[in-house]
């Protein structure tokens, strides 16, 4: 399922500003319909995992599986601007229905022994979406149409669609206090007071803010360097396979060096691969600095879900996670117009430097000196 969700958005997603710049759009336009992506989602991310944790996670994937499937097939039906901002808002909250619940089926069905292996699968899945999704849209787009790429993804959406149904159907315990919608209530900033879901939190932020900095910047880099757009494509497409490849040895690393240093290392690799840009401009190098960036990027998210998912109370993991995906697209909203007008100040290639910094900086904050911590049993 989440494999094929992915490969649907990915499909979808490159090809928004391209169609919509067909339409006439600007710049300004253009960026408004990216952010129209991560508002909602923002907005509403915790609310859903609330609802998931009331009434469980079968309806919220159903919902979001059917939601997501409309939301990428309007711009084949309807082309008009019109219908990519109602495009965009459909398919960006749909898909927090999706993984909200989704990863909270897995964390369910997990034990703390195998949580990472399950999260990593979960995580590996999407980097394989994230591969196949922008390849199979771009030659679709580039050799039939734009609105045919969506068509295909929309067709996609019936693989979810039918599996969703067999998600299983959990009841949720009911609180001390006999009040049915009790799991729904207390503040969400108590959550925080937990100093290690911030710092899941904060990693997981720091991890994917990263990598779209990466996407949005990267090939306006190799514009300058005189690089095509295929070469680029394939530099950001070896980032996506190293991100696959880790995450199938993910809990094995684990066991044997601990979470707490995985996650160290792997955002300290990233970080100074973000640094190393700059200084290369052959393309082997380049592919070479992706990959290990990717090997850095491809540990930081299952690695946040399993200690996310730890750190929360049992009653109330949907909202946590919720809580998780909200921090990232804030992260999201934000890192880019940081650090745009960082670029238009200093460069693009401060960009990179800073990005890198903050990597590495983030790494040191978030490092945890007992590794047993991250494999305590909810409390």
């Amino acid at each position: 399922m989440v494999f094929s969700f992915q490969v649907m958005l990915n499909i979808t997603r490159p090809l928004i500003p391209l169609l919509s710049s067909d339409m006439g759009a600007g710049m300004a336009d253009i960026g408004l319909l990216t952010a129209t992506y991560a508002f909602f989602p923002l907005v509403l991310a915790i609310h859903i995992g609330k609802i998931a944790d009331y009434v469980g996670d079968r309806l919220p994937v159903i919902l979001g599986t059917v939601g997501i499937t409309i939301g990428v097939g309007i711009p084949f039906f309807v082309t008009e601007m019109w219908a990519l901002y109602v495009s965009q808002a459909i398919v960006g909250v749909s898909q927090i229905f999706i993984n909200v619940s989704l990863q909270n089926v897995i964390g369910n069905a997990a034990t703390k022994e195998n949580r990472d292996h399950y999260f990593s699968m979960f995580s590996m899945s999407v980097a394989l979406g994230g591969v196949v999704g922008p390849v199979l849209g771009g030659y679709l787009g580039e050799h039939v149409s734009y609105p045919f790429a969506f068509a295909v993804a929309f067709g996609l959406g019936l693989i979810p669609i039918a599996f969703s149904f067999f998600i299983p159907k959990l009841e949720r315990k009911k609180q001390a206090t006999g009040t049915a919608f009790n799991a729904m209530q207390g503040s969400v900033f108590s959550l925080l007071t937990i100093p290690l879901l911030r710092k899941a939190l904060f990693s997981s932020a720091l991890v994917l803010y990263s990598r779209d900095i990466f996407v949005a910047y990267f090939p306006l880099y190799g514009e300058e360097l005189g690089l095509s757009a295929s070469v680029i494509g394939w530099i950001i497409t070896v980032q996506g396979i190293a991100m696959v490849l880790v995450r199938l040895f993910l809990s094995r690393l684990t066991d044997r060096v601990g979470r707490s240093n995985v996650l160290l290392i792997s955002i300290l690799m990233a970080g100074a691969a973000f640094v190393l840009v700059p200084v290369f401009g052959q393309v082997p190098l380049l592919m070479l600095i992706s990959a290990l960036m990717g090997f850095g990027l491809g540990c930081g998210q299952p690695l946040s879900m399993t200690t996310t998912y730890n750190a929360s109370p049992k009653s109330r993991t949907g909202e946590v996670l919720g809580l998780r995906l909200a921090t990232n697209r804030l992260s999201q909203m934000a890192a880019p117009l940081l650090f745009g007008a960082l670029g238009s100040w200093a460069g693009l290639v401060a960009i990179f430097y800073i990005s890198g910094l903050c990597l590495i900086g983030g790494a040191v904050l978030t490092r945890s000196g007992n590794d047993e911590l991250y494999q305590e049993e909810r409390t």
